[in-house]
Formats: C-alpha cells, structure tokens, sequence
C-alpha cells in the first residue's frame, strides 16, 4: 500500500483542534485501508517528502503569510513526489485574481475592483461613498486566507483606505466589493466536491462585522450541514468544469465550492477553494470513507 502524506499546518500557528477535525478522521479511513499515512508540517525542514508516493495538501493554512516560502516549497516537494491538488493549479488558486478569469468563462462572481495603488483606491471608495448605494463595502488582499486583512466597511471611513494602505503595503492589491446583503444575513452555502461529485455542504454564517474585524472578535464559524438546491450543485459543478478549461488541468482531487444565491444577481461564486478547505468531516462523517477511497485511487494512477 502507499505511503501518503496529509499536509497541515503546525498547530502552534493554528489550533490543532480546527486541523485535526478533518485530519483525523481521514488518516484513521486511510490506515483502514491500509494505507501508510500520517500528518506532516509542509514547512518542517526535517521532512523527506520522497518518502512519500503521493501528498494531499489538507491544511497549509498559513501559505498567505509566507506565500513565496510555500511557492518554494510545492517545487521542492514537487521536484520528490506527487502532489494533489496539482502545484499548478494551487498557485492559480492562491490569487483570488483567478475569479476575474471564471467569470470570464461565464461564472457570475461579486463585482469588484482591484486596486494596486492607493490613488486608485481612494477615487473607488470616493466614488462608491457619494454612489447612490450608501452601504458598506468589503476589501480584502487579492492573497489571504482566515479574513486576514478584510474588513466590511462604509467607504467615506477612513478606516476603509487605512484597512487597503495596509494591504497594500503587505499584500500589493486591494480587492473592492460591495456588501452583499445576503453574505451579511449569513446565507453562504460551502459545497464539497471529490472527484468533481458532490459529497455535502455546510452553511457557516457570517464573519465580518460591520465597522471593521469579526464577530465576536474573532474568526470562528458556526457551520451546519444543510442541502443545496440542484441548481446549486450544477453550479458548483459548472465551476469545476470551468477551472479545468481556464486552467488546462485535469479534474481536482477535491474541491469546496463557496456560493450565495442573491436577489440582485441570482447565484455567484465567492471562492473556489482548491486546496486547502476545511471539510467539516465532524459534520459529515462518512465522507472521510469517500476522501480515503479517492485519495487510494488516485495513489494507484501513473503520476
């Protein structure tokens, strides 16, 4: 059986518990089988990831922190073993930029702006302040991860240009959008896909408060398992055929698909997370027997 490797995040960076979550339920379906697994650190310098016949990114959260640490690394690993997802695909999936070629493609997504200097930035959230929609708008870093960097604010605030001052300085790009009402309700639904078919999805609520940071002060999700529409599974399924168009790669090992169905635009996509989701498995305990029997399968392919 192969020897495989689950990779995370060190748990003194984030909480071990919110890892551990899908982690463990996966590697103990995994060693049911048969399989060789454990959990590995991407950025422990004392791996051999030759070891390894292939490696499933779980939980490197912390790639928007040190972005060109963890480029480095999906060449280095990838130089010694297979990857899943696909090192190239994760790199198109790190800069959120990738959602202006989806809707290219024909994915309806939140409008927004990009903004790589502050002049520009300044004239967008003047103008969306004296526009006639008076609400709130949200920015955030074109590379981020956990609502770091992001915050729903009125664009006449001064925090809203000192929040984009910020990520300029850190980040390089701004993206501006407007609040969705239905993102704020907490109507956001996650839809997991492995081997492009549809396994569950959760609804986790709201994040951002309005003013600036996050509810109850820190980031923490409520999800709950809930059942999509058909429309909205064909969507998320869209969404994959899309990336494999955009991209020229093939089907990914695993997929979350973040959606909203608004009343001003009908369904848009807010992220397609391709490698490093939470899936819940709490919430859905038997799909950890889906996760290991794909991972098994795609273990056995020709790299």
């Amino acid at each position: 059986m192969p020897s495989l490797g689950l990779v995370i995040t060190d748990p003194a960076r984030f909480t071990a518990a919110d890892t551990m979550l899908d982690v463990h339920p996966l590697l103990e379906a995994l060693r049911a089988r048969g399989g060789d697994a454990r959990a590995v650190d991407w950025a422990d310098p004392t791996v051999d990831w030759s070891e390894f016949d292939l490696v499933v990114l779980r939980s490197p959260w912390d790639y928007s922190v040190r972005p060109a640490e963890f480029d480095a690394w999906l060449d280095r690993a990838g130089a010694a073993t297979r990857i899943l997802n696909d090192p190239e695909l994760v790199r198109w999936n790190m800069d959120k930029r990738y959602l202006a070629q989806l809707e290219r493609a024909g994915i309806p997504g939140i409008p927004t702006t990009l903004h790589v200097d502050e002049s520009s930035l300044a004239a967008a959230l003047s103008a969306a302040s004296a526009g006639a929609h008076d609400g709130h708008v949200v920015l955030k870093p074109t590379v981020g991860a956990g609502a770091r960097l992001t915050g729903l604010l009125h664009p006449g605030d001064p925090a809203a240009l000192a929040l984009g001052r910020e990520i300029l300085a850190t980040r390089g790009t701004v993206m501006l959008q407007e609040e969705v009402p239905e993102l704020s309700a907490g109507r956001e639904k996650a839809l997991y896909l492995i081997d492009g078919r549809f396994t569950h999805a959760i609804a986790k609520g709201a994040l951002l408060a309005r003013g600036g940071g996050l509810r109850g002060g820190n980031y923490r999700e409520t999800p709950e398992r809930v059942e999509p529409t058909e429309w909205e599974r064909q969507f998320a399924e869209r969404v994959l055929a899309a990336t494999a168009e955009a991209t020229g790669l093939q089907l990914p090992l695993y997929a979350r698909i973040d959606l909203v169905d608004t009343a001003a635009h009908g369904l848009l996509l807010l992220e397609a997370e391709l490698f490093e989701p939470l899936f819940n498995l709490h919430l859905a305990p038997e799909v950890a027997e889906v996760f290991a029997e794909a991972i098994l399968a795609r273990a056995a392919q020709d790299g």
